[in-house]
């Protein structure tokens, strides 16, 4: 049984990760060309997704688990803020470079992906709150204003990288520019 379980996740997890990779390129492509690109027939994808609706479901809530995990296993109390910025920083890049297709339909997603992203936003408030308190953000800082600027520029980094692909360096420049901007020092 727990054989049988694992080859059915790892089953899940290649048609999860093909269709990244095909609605990624062609939006519009079908459960067929997914199941193509998973490498297995098109009544498996279909006996595990009824339709083309739940499998898009399924990859954004895989997603956004990933996207939760990311934060999570990034974020620490115990680390400097910046230290902390940076990783968290660089693991969202990471999910959201691999996983973009997925993550750019949060706007329609489930409950359970909302809470999930809801989860995040408080970690990040907190992540900010303890950079305000250290420093690297003015005190008279709008935290939640931060918040979605710094949204905004991992979107626009996971999006646009103009070739850059290391999630590091852009969490570098990110960061750079989160706390610095393009005004002069």
């Amino acid at each position: 049984m727990n054989k049988m379980r694992s080859d059915t996740e790892r089953t899940v997890r290649t048609i999860l990760e093909a269709a990244e990779r095909v609605l990624s390129r062609n939006p519009a492509a079908s459960m067929e060309q997914v199941a193509e690109a998973a490498g297995v027939a098109r009544t498996t994808v279909h006996r595990r997704f009824a339709s083309r609706e739940a499998l898009v479901d399924a990859m954004t809530a895989w997603a956004t688990r990933r996207f939760a995990e990311a934060v999570e296993s990034a974020y620490t109390t115990t680390a400097p803020p910046l230290v902390t910025l940076h990783q968290v920083t660089a693991n969202v890049l990471r999910v959201k470079i691999d996983w973009g297709y997925a993550m750019s339909r949060t706007a329609s997603a489930t409950p359970e992906v909302a809470r999930v992203h809801a989860e995040v936003r408080d970690r990040c408030d907190e992540m900010f709150r303890r950079a305000r308190d250290a420093g690297l953000l003015r005190a008279d800082a709008d935290l939640g204003w931060a918040r979605r600027v710094y949204y905004a520029l991992i979107h626009e980094a996971a999006t646009e990288q103009d070739g850059e692909q290391d999630a590091d360096i852009l969490a570098t420049r990110l960061v750079d520019t989160l706390l610095h901007g393009f005004g002069k020092r």
